[in-house]
């Protein structure tokens, strides 16, 4: 057992349904763990025996059963996770539930949830389907979503916006690069107020008063967290242009993307909205989504 790990601390909990995809995100959910000292937790949602289905050996599934097939693809898991981080405890799960189900529960006392960017079976369209949907939106732990590649040399990005959901993310994006031994980049992307409405507002040829009031949000959001984060290297970069855009095109070199489930500002609307969604289904690194703190966020 790794001496770091204890198994009263919240687990770093997986998503599993046999799949390559879901094989990618437990691999990235054992090195999680293993930054963070946290056990491992695997997790497939059961759903047959909700739908009176026979889980035993059968004509269409001779050898074991529909069960026999969910312990295999949890034992896969686990030696994936072994493989990948040695040290780090591991305990794999069979629960009886549909998936969004499970895992917002399993989420629910959990360090952080890790799911494929696709599925199959119980996990059947993960990202373009609700149930990554379901989870990012209502889960109150961080969504760590696995797409592309972990740059290894690049940075930790976060978008930066004014509103409290942005701030934490901020906060986790901090923590995250400090645990990669990472630069935190900090982007604000802005375009000047008269594009909402291009055919009513002309936009102004000197766009340097709303460049430089920009500027000042993203210096004054970043300034209060520095003190408190002194080991972490942090470049901030202002970026004309749309938010969601910006970001894909900064994954392609980034170790991870931190957003809020949702924002104001350059990063207004953020989950519901298109920026997390285009991170969501474009980026090139893994995607982390860091739920709003206010009691009201899915108001």
């Amino acid at each position: 057992m790794d001496s770091r790990t204890s198994h009263t601390a919240p687990d770093v909990v997986v998503g599993v349904d046999g799949s390559a995809a879901a094989l990618s995100a437990v691999r990235l959910a054992a090195r999680e763990a293993a930054r963070r000292g946290r056990r491992l937790r695997i997790v497939h949602a059961f759903i047959w025996p909700l739908l009176n289905v026979d889980v035993g050996p059968s004509d269409a599934v001779p050898e074991g059963g529909l069960r026999h097939d969910a312990e295999r693809l949890l034992a896969e898991a686990a030696t994936t996770a072994a493989a990948t981080e040695p040290d780090v405890t591991t305990v794999a799960e069979l629960v009886t539930g549909a998936p969004a189900a499970v895992l917002l529960a399993a989420a629910r006392d959990a360090d952080l949830l890790v799911l494929g960017d696709r599925g199959l079976g119980g996990f059947t369209g993960l990202l373009l389907g609700s149930v990554a949907v379901q989870a990012t939106a209502h889960s109150t732990t961080p969504v760590l979503v696995s797409r592309g590649e972990e740059h290894t040399d690049g940075p930790v990005v976060v978008g930066i916006d004014d509103s409290p959901a942005g701030t934490a993310a901020v906060e986790a994006a901090f923590a995250a690069a400090e645990q990669r031994h990472a630069e935190l980049l900090a982007v604000r992307s802005w375009t000047h107020p008269a594009m909402a409405t291009p055919y009513t507002t002309p936009v102004p040829s000197d766009l340097g008063p709303v460049e430089q009031a920009e500027g000042r949000i993203l210096t004054e959001t970043m300034a209060p967290l520095l003190d408190g984060h002194r080991k972490v290297e942090v470049r901030e970069q202002l970026v004309y242009g749309g938010p969601g855009r910006t970001l894909v095109q900064l994954s392609e070199l980034a170790q991870l993307v931190v957003v809020g489930t949702r924002g104001r500002g350059g990063f207004a609307g953020l989950l519901l909205g298109s920026v997390s969604q285009q991170a969501l289904h474009h980026a090139a690194c893994p995607v982390l989504v860091v739920p709003d703190p206010r009691p009201d966020r899915t108001s």
